[in-house]
């Protein structure tokens, strides 16, 4: 099951499509974070200001230096000692479509520890982009049965896994890092 699903989500986002797919968070959308136009769909979709960056998922902290340049050390510490899953906002974004990035430059990304999403972008050998699963401005979905049918209607794939848990997720902590090593909580 689950390698189906990995499989039949990695088809959608190499041909520029768009999944909604579980995550170690709340449900995302999501698309290839290098193709600028895979993203633009989903700032479509989700009637979204295209100047805001996107949070972008990897499945290992060793390959945070392809997207971010420079990595400060503290980042690896704090990744490895996160309880709760932590999007680190990091300056010196590279190598990912332009809009992914917020206007100063700087990108969220975040190390996902959930089989799926794992498989998935070990796979894709890609970072992916997971905004959540709703319209701007409308409540982040807790679980799959909160997500407005709509969105099923505008993505090319929405993933079959964790359909029927009634888990209440919650989005994840954001930190905010300088290239010196200072950082500051935006959401916890």
């Amino acid at each position: 099951m689950l390698k189906h699903e990995i499989n039949k989500a990695l088809e959608v986002i190499k041909t520029g499509g768009i999944i909604l797919y579980p995550t170690d968070t709340v449900w995302g959308i999501g698309c290839d974070a290098t193709n600028s136009q895979a993203v633009e769909k989903i700032i479509e979709i989700k009637k979204r200001a295209s100047n805001k960056g996107f949070i972008v998922l990897l499945d290992s902290d060793n390959k945070l230096q392809s997207y971010v340049n420079p990595v400060p050390e503290i980042a690896y510490d704090l990744i490895e000692y996160a309880e709760n899953p932590l999007t680190i906002i990091y300056s010196g974004a590279k190598n990912l479509a332009a809009n992914v990035t917020a206007p100063d430059g700087s990108v969220g990304i975040r190390i996902v520890k959930h089989d799926f999403c794992q498989q998935l972008i070990q796979q894709f050998r890609k970072p992916i982009v997971a905004t959540s699963a709703n319209i701007s401005g409308n409540a982040t979905p807790k679980n799959f049965s909160e997500i407005n049918l709509k969105l099923f209607e505008l993505v090319d794939y929405v993933v079959n896994i964790q359909q029927n848990s009634t888990e209440k997720n919650l989005p994840s902590t954001i930190m905010k890092l300088e290239a010196d090593g200072k950082f500051k909580f935006l959401r916890k």
